[in-house]
């Protein structure tokens, strides 16, 4: 079996894992409300995308993108 020859340091172990870090997820105005939604996203609050109305604002309101 394959055994390591010596510890590996904290130094080391934390140079592996730093790849794995957890990144904020991406957020922009909608640019008709104002309200922070995801990118290529509908606007979960007014149903717009792209400058034109995609989604009626009532049942815009139900969609949850995160």
């Amino acid at each position: 079996m394959a055994v390591p020859k010596r510890k590996v340091s904290p130094s080391r172990a934390g140079m592996r894992r730093s790849h794995q870090a957890l990144t904020a997820a991406a957020h922009m105005e909608c640019s008709n409300c104002g309200e922070l939604k995801r990118p290529h996203h509908i606007c979960s609050h007014c149903g717009h995308y792209d400058g034109r109305e995609v989604m009626a604002a009532d049942k815009a309101k139900g969609v949850v993108r995160v």
